[in-house]
C-alpha cells in the first residue's frame, strides 16, 4: 500500500470530531496557491452575451495555432 492510499484509509477511520482538526492539518501541508484554488467558491456568475461572443469568436478562428517557439521568436524573446 503506497503512502497515499494509506493516507485516504486513515482520513476514512478520523471520527467526525476530528475532522476540522484533520482538515487544519492537511491544509498546512497543501501549496498555498493550490489551496486558495481548492477553497475558491464556484464561479456562479452567468456568462454575459459579450463573454459569449469571444468565446465564439475564438473558436470560429481560422488561424492555426502557433507554437511558442515562433511566438518568442517574433518578439525577440
Amino acid at each position: 500500500m503506497s503512502g497515499r492510499e494509506e493516507l485516504h484509509k486513515l482520513v476514512d477511520h478520523i471520527p467526525e470530531a476530528g475532522v476540522d482538526a484533520a482538515r487544519n492539518v492537511l491544509r498546512t501541508l497543501v501549496d498555498p496557491v493550490e489551496l486558495s484554488l481548492l477553497t475558491a467558491p464556484p464561479d456562479d456568475e452567468p456568462e454575459t452575451e459579450e463573454e459569449r461572443q469571444a468565446v465564439e469568436r475564438a473558436l470560429n478562428d481560422p488561424r492555426p495555432d502557433v507554437p511558442l517557439e515562433e511566438v518568442l521568436r517574433e518578439y525577440g524573446l
